[in-house]
């Protein structure tokens, strides 16, 4: 693969192993224009790579290289091209976590060493550039192929193992990953670990039988106007809100006011002191009528209890609205 710019400029050795800093040798550190120059060579090894492959994006580039503990050997022809070089090929390994299985269907964690993208420019191959580019990997990396993982080979990648490696009978894996059967008997034990079962998920009870009953007697204590809300928060606010008119609406929340004094209590008594709470069950007998008078608001102001029990059977519901409103009367 030839380019405009002089390829033995940015890469003295035939194979450069470039990084995060896509520097090459001593030349190209610290020099911006040589950089970009490298950044250039790798986008368009990348997307040769993704075409030959048939894949819809490539899977190699400098910014992906920037940003990812990854490392690419590169190969050149420095005397072709009248003295310029080309570029012949790249491999890009990196290590991964990955969750084999073996065998005997065990998972097992792993995190070995991954050949991700392997390219030799289609005018090139079949004259040992590849193997020459994977055998300086693996003295650079003192491994075996065997204890590698290959992340979608190609057939031809296949081919290329079968033939230079005897790497032929792999285990079938639920990902995109490919390991060869001497991956698992080969490694350290402390290379792999076994991942273990999942815990089965207990029977889910979401109340005990005690907290269900109490809910259950809470709920039949009081009529339907008067029972408490559902809502947290609206159990809360209804706790401390003072009474509501006929136009206001049920799922406004109330006003925060400090409550007034109802004729039947003290001034300073809070309204969950059991003075309160007895006055509460006195009433109780009464909401009967007070829901029945009452239908346009779901809220009862307490002081219209207390005036209700005052006024007489025959002032019939117009006394009862009059005691609504006190303030209004006078």
């Amino acid at each position: 693969m030839e380019f405009p710019f002089d390829i033995n400029q940015l890469f003295s050795e035939r194979i450069s192993v470039l990084d995060q800093t896509l520097v090459a040798g001593r030349k190209s550190a610290g020099r911006p224009d040589l950089q970009a120059h490298i950044a250039t060579v790798i986008d368009e090894l990348g997307r040769a790579s993704a075409k030959a492959q048939q894949l819809t994006a490539p899977i190699t580039s400098a910014s992906k290289l920037q940003t990812q503990k990854h490392q690419l050997y590169l190969l050149k022809d420095g005397e072709s091209s009248g003295g310029r070089g080309v570029v012949v090929g790249f491999l890009k390994v990196g290590y991964k976590k990955l969750f084999l299985l073996d065998r005997q269907g065990v998972h097992v964690e792993a995190e070995p060493l991954c050949v991700l993208d392997f390219y030799i420019a289609e005018n090139l191959q079949r004259n040992g550039y590849g193997l020459e580019l994977f055998n300086f990997m693996l003295q650079h990396k003192n491994l075996e192929p065997v204890l590698m993982a290959y992340d979608r080979p190609s057939p031809k990648f296949l081919s290329f193992l079968a033939k230079h490696y005897c790497l032929t009978q792999s285990v079938p894996q639920v990902n995109n990953f490919v390991v060869f059967e001497g991956f698992f008997l080969n490694r350290a034990a402390a290379q792999l670990r076994k991942v273990p079962p999942k815990k089965p998920d207990g029977e889910i009870k979401p109340y005990s039988l005690m907290e269900r009953e109490a809910v259950r007697q809470e709920q039949k204590s009081l009529p339907w106007p008067f029972a408490p809300p559902h809502s947290p928060q609206r159990s809360v606010a209804s706790q401390w809100s003072k009474s509501l008119s006929v136009g206001c609406s049920p799922s406004r929340a109330p006003p925060r006011v400090t409550p007034t004094s109802s004729p039947g209590c003290n001034r300073n008594q809070s309204p969950q002191s059991p003075l309160s709470d007895r006055c509460r069950a006195r009433r109780t007998s009464q909401q009967g009528l007070v829901a029945r008078c009452n239908l346009y608001s779901r809220h009862m102001d307490t002081r219209a209890v207390g005036l209700l029990h005052r006024c007489s059977p025959g002032t019939g519901l117009s006394c009862f609205h009059l005691s609504l409103h006190p303030r209004r009367t006078a």
